[in-house]
């Protein structure tokens, strides 16, 4: 399964998406939560940092971005400072704000949370204050809005409509863009709100309800998979949708077809530091699958881990692709896409860091993989996150004068014996005679090399440490080396003419003997 996500993330698109909904400024002030208030009984936040990020609607532009899509957002906003702000920010992160309407009438939705930090780790939201209006748009603001979007439906290759009830997604407005999208053959998907009358997301193409908007949409407690195929199929028929996406937090989504079996996409189980925007991230990851043209269910596991990354943010964060690349080669068991280049090893590694990874890489020749060789890389994952092995090309190891016999396995086969090792993360097979380049490129928090080197004899030990990086030698398990493996398959050859050793020849001389295919 591992490698065919990997293909559907491959076949993302850019398709420009339209996201119509309730835009809200999201402003953050983090700070230390380390006492309580003499005042009262209260915990006292020393701030010492305000952010503000896009939120509701806008935040699912930012994340249609951080996916490689282009994003237009269609909302309303107050003409007042924070609605000036939400304004710089859309401009500032590439988002279109043509079909921004700045009205008089209403102000811009502002939420603020209170993020605490206990002794300056582990931030949790605290407090969340909110300013805000939830009356219905007037007629004739509903009129301006749709006079602005209506003609240019069809410049999209899908429409999301979210709806976070703060008077933006009036039932007229949900029903002219639904209606439009269809006319023009643009997917329209829906992420409802809690209340929501469901009479007016009729003939959309999907929605994306939680457990409890699907209960309250149904009437359906959803608690086990066969109610959660049951709600969907209601669904389906009442609204004569494509398919339900009903999401599960950490049982993954139903997928529920309006022809055909529902299925159940299950997730892994993650640290949850906030759900905030988990389904924003899974409304823009759906949107810009279905729009790249990815089967339904496929679009499905995409979002499942889009929106289990999310979850281990804190705040509204958009997740990219390389994050969610990474993420599926980590709990891969295909050794096959262990194997990579160094420009897709460099974008794996640069999305494990922004999740905090330590890279820890050795390098070798890993000829005739026996125990001392697996002890050792065993070893050295424990040293971090993600551990790769570069592993020297056939004409690196033979510039290395280890012999005429050597390599005794060619490249391809030795980068699958370590792919194949659960401690492995990552194999990268590279030709220069040296991993200079690569421990310049790639820049490793720990470079490790088995052995019996000192720290000073070590291959690139002074970059490493040049940028910070630390050097660990590690010793060898007694009586296994490659050489002295090769060595002792030498004298037994020799010793017994007539013993047959595949891959070596039956005279004293090592030879290797491939067959071409």
């Amino acid at each position: 399964m591992s490698d065919t996500l990997l293909d559907a993330l491959d076949s993302l698109e850019s398709p420009h998406t339209l996201v119509v909904g309730d835009s809200i400024l999201d402003r953050y002030i983090w700070g230390d939560a380390e006492r309580v208030s003499q005042e009262a009984p209260v915990v006292l936040l020393r701030a010492d940092r305000d952010e503000v990020r896009l939120g509701g609607a806008a935040n699912v532009a930012n994340m249609l971005l951080g996916l490689g899509a282009r994003a237009t957002l269609a909302t309303v906003i107050g003409c007042d400072f924070h609605g000036a702000e939400l304004t710089r920010e859309l401009v500032a992160s590439g988002i279109d704000d043509s079909l921004v309407l700045p009205v008089n009438t209403r102000p811009t939705t502002v939420k603020e949370r209170f993020i605490g930090r206990a002794q300056n780790r582990h931030p949790h939201q605290m407090l969340r204050v909110d300013r805000e209006v939830r009356d219905l748009l007037s007629a004739s603001e509903q009129q301006a809005l749709l006079e602005l979007l209506l003609p240019r439906i069809a410049e999209f290759r899908s429409v999301l409509i979210s709806d976070y009830g703060k008077g933006v997604c009036t039932p007229q407005v949900i029903r002219a863009v639904i209606a439009a999208g269809r006319q023009a053959g643009v997917p329209v998907i829906v992420d409802p709100r809690p209340g929501q009358d469901y009479a007016c997301y009729q003939g959309a193409t999907a929605v994306t309800p939680n457990r409890l908007e699907t209960r309250l949409a149904t009437g359906i407690d959803v608690k086990t998979t066969a109610q959660a195929f049951e709600a969907g199929r209601i669904l389906c028929e009442r609204l004569a949708l494509d398919h339900a996406y009903v999401t599960l937090d950490s049982d993954g989504i139903a997928l529920v077809p309006a022809q055909g079996e529902p299925k159940l996409l299950p997730t892994r189980r993650r640290q949850v530091y906030d759900i905030t925007g988990a389904g924003d991230m899974v409304l823009a990851t759906i949107g810009v699958g279905l729009a790249s043209g990815l089967t339904p269910e496929m679009v499905g596991r995409l979002a499942n881990i889009a929106g289990g990354l999310e979850v281990e943010r804190v705040g509204v964060v958009p997740i990219s692709r390389d994050e969610m690349r990474a993420d599926i080669l980590a709990h891969s068991r295909s050794p096959v896409v262990k194997i990579c280049a160094l420009d897709d090893l460099a974008r794996h590694v640069e999305a494990r860091r922004k999740q905090g990874q330590k890279i820890v890489l050795t390098n070798g020749c890993f000829d005739l993989l026996h125990a001392g060789h697996v002890t050792y890389l065993q070893q050295a994952a424990q040293e971090g996150d993600c551990l790769i092995v570069a592993l020297n090309s056939d004409n690196s190891i033979r510039r290395l004068n280890k012999g005429p016999e050597r390599p005794i396995f060619p490249a391809d086969q030795r980068a699958a014996m370590l792919a194949a090792l659960e401690a492995v993360d990552h194999v990268l097979v590279f030709d220069e005679s040296t991993p200079h380049a690569l421990l310049e490129r790639l820049r490793p928090d720990v470079l490790v090399k088995g052995g019996t080197y000192r720290h000073d004899e070590i291959v690139g030990w002074e970059i490493v440490e040049a940028y910070g990086g630390r050097v660990l030698p590690m010793g060898v398990v007694d009586g296994l080396s490659t050489s002295s493996i090769v060595a002792r398959l030498r004298e037994q050859s020799t010793a017994s003419p007539r013993l047959h050793l595949p891959g070596l020849s039956e005279t004293p001389e090592l030879s290797i003997e491939r067959k071409a295919g």
